[in-house]
């Protein structure tokens, strides 16, 4: 860990000491994992974090058998199947890692839990089409015996982390206002043409995750959407904006805007993503490192309160992608050893997916939803 003082007399250990910003890991880091997918999410972010952690995948399977044994061979893995139903006999496998488009999720998992030897599963993100697809999910898995986890992996970013402690901590007192802002071209997946939407379930769904997981759920939400201009499929959610309110008062605002500018077409670029959280006793202000992917980016925290007015700066070296994502892996393999329930749990993200479909909702229908509604 890096750090650098905000001002003079501020020690690193000042700014830091209270800031628990890495996931627990097991005791026990040889439970043999299974991987299903085998594309860019789980060759460059899953597999790569989980060796750097000694984490032990010993199967993968793709539709693409090539594929599966050129990313076998490439992270040290044993075995590569053509398929997931032959992975899944294989009787090693305890813990399966699902990375495979949101459409394909559910019809995978039915037969996961269908294998004895299988105790965790991590499922991608989005957790199936919606609300009512996760439900289904979840419930498949809670009849079976297995403890689901979602990898809602931005929760464990360093910063988003670290932001997290001191709103537990109540550093900032009762939070007034708190916004995300993304200025990012992503690189949108082949499969999403079908799905007819992007934005809102593959990038936004972190964002809202995000702030259900520093302040709670919501009561409403308001969302805006207009297409994106880069983008030639027909979609229903390009450029996204939503308003979050809350029962104390607090309101979230987030803008994803993966136009941009045309930055892809000749102009300059200015890329980034920031977020800012003001109450009535401090504030932070953060930076997401992901845009800059692949150069190692490490996201930043900088913060201030009424008790300690000069800015506290702490740094790190680890970044989001890949490193963050040893963080829902861990959380499983840590609930399947002291027998608790994941705070990634299935049926904790179902409140996220229910936000989801809200902003659809709220964005089609041109109002404010009710959540729960």
């Amino acid at each position: 860990m890096m750090f650098r003082d905000a001002a003079p007399g501020n020690s690193a250990a000042d700014s830091v000491d209270s800031l628990d910003y890495l996931p627990q890991l097991p005791d026990r880091r040889d439970v043999p994992i299974g991987c299903i997918g085998a594309g860019f999410i789980m060759a460059d972010c899953h597999l790569v974090a989980y060796r750097d952690n000694g984490f032990l995948p010993v199967a993968i399977a793709s539709r693409s058998h090539q594929r599966a044994q050129a990313v076998a061979q490439r992270h040290d893995i044993d075995q590569a199947y053509s398929s997931y139903q032959e992975l899944l006999r294989d009787p090693r496998i305890e813990v399966i890692d699902v990375a495979v488009p949101p459409d394909c999720l559910r019809a995978v998992i039915s037969e996961v839990v269908r294998a004895p030897q299988v105790r965790g599963i991590l499922a991608q993100k989005p957790l199936g089409g919606d609300r009512a697809e996760a439900e289904q999910i979840v419930r498949m898995c809670e009849d079976a015996g297995k403890v689901l986890c979602v990898n809602q992996n931005m929760r464990y970013d360093q910063s988003v982390r670290a932001a997290w402690q001191l709103i537990r901590q109540g550093s900032f007192g009762d939070p007034v206002l708190a916004t995300i802002d993304m200025r990012a071209i992503p690189h949108w997946m082949p499969w999403q043409e079908r799905q007819g939407w992007m934005t809102c379930r593959i990038m936004s769904i972190h964002h809202l995750d995000t702030m259900r997981f520093w302040f709670g759920d919501p009561v409403r939400v308001f969302a805006s959407f207009r297409s994106d201009p880069r983008t030639s499929f027909p979609h229903s959610d390009g450029i996204g904006l939503y308003i979050l309110e809350y029962a104390s008062g607090l309101r979230c605002m987030i803008c994803d805007d993966v136009w941009a500018g045309p930055a892809k077409e000749g102009a300059a670029a200015d890329l980034g993503i920031k977020y800012r959280i003001e109450g009535v006793e401090g504030m932070a202000l953060g930076t997401i490192g992901w845009p800059s992917y692949p150069k190692r980016t490490p996201s930043t925290l900088d913060y201030t309160t009424i008790d300690a007015p000069a800015w506290k700066r702490p740094r790190w070296n680890e970044v989001w992608f890949p490193d963050a994502f040893v963080g829902p892996m861990a959380e499983l393999l840590c609930s399947l050893e002291q027998g608790t329930t994941p705070s990634l749990s299935g049926r904790n993200n179902l409140a996220t997916m229910e936000l989801v479909d809200a902003c659809y909702r709220s964005a089609k229908e041109h109002r404010a939803i009710e959540l729960g509604s």
